[in-house]
């Protein structure tokens, strides 16, 4: 084992000790296998689950293994009018689990993400009754400035190559803190604690995931 992952091991200790200090769950897995079989046990076979937009998720294979089992997905990326994709969203409100990663995770325990049109970040705040975060121990960072810094240069810009957006990162690779319409970063939200204990569960994989 690598000295980064051992030091990982004893960052996400501490973490988990922060995380339950503010109402969230967390637990820690060394590989994507364990961290999928670890989100199938705390999702029984029957749930509603959606998503938001996550290449963490894709990556360590979760979709792949719930499309194996005996659940009830939400996709709204399979909506074909704006309509159906409104309606698709009011279903993933009331979803029992509701899977996302976080863009950073700061070493005090809290959560930070930007979103374009908040629906993920709405999604992480309210409604679902359960919310499982996959991260990557790329995403942890000092503090809240740091979560910021980490998403403007490390996230948002390949999220826009890979979104096919018009803005300024996807065409430098350098946050210019922009307008412009196809914006991703209209959102930011610092989640702090959870206001109901358990809520949110935080799965961290000693494993790079995502951006």
């Amino acid at each position: 084992m690598s000295f980064v992952k051992q030091s990982n091991q004893n960052t996400a200790a501490t973490l988990i000790s922060r995380f339950a200090k503010r109402n969230i769950d967390a637990f820690f897995c060394e590989t994507s296998q364990e961290a999928v079989q670890k989100a199938l046990e705390l999702m029984p076979e029957g749930s509603v689950i959606s998503w938001g937009g996550s290449m963490s998720i894709a990556e360590c294979g979760l979709m792949d293994a719930l499309k194996e089992r005996r659940h009830t997905l939400i996709d709204r990326s399979l909506a074909a009018t704006p309509q159906e994709k409104k309606e698709l969203y009011a279903k993933t409100v009331m979803a029992d689990y509701y899977l996302m990663s976080s863009n950073a995770i700061t070493m005090d325990g809290e959560l930070v993400n930007i979103d374009g049109f908040g629906n993920r970040v709405a999604c992480l705040c309210a409604g679902p009754e359960h919310v499982l975060i996959l991260a990557g121990m790329n995403k942890v960072v000092l503090d809240v400035p740091s979560a910021i810094a980490r998403i403007r240069t490390k996230a948002a810009p390949p999220n826009t190559t890979r979104l096919h957006k018009d803005t300024p990162c996807a065409r430098t690779g350098v946050c210019q803190n922009c307008f412009a319409p196809d914006c991703i970063c209209s959102q930011i939200v610092v989640t702090r604690r959870s206001g109901i204990p358990g809520r949110i569960k935080v799965i961290l994989v000693n494993e790079e995931l995502g951006f």
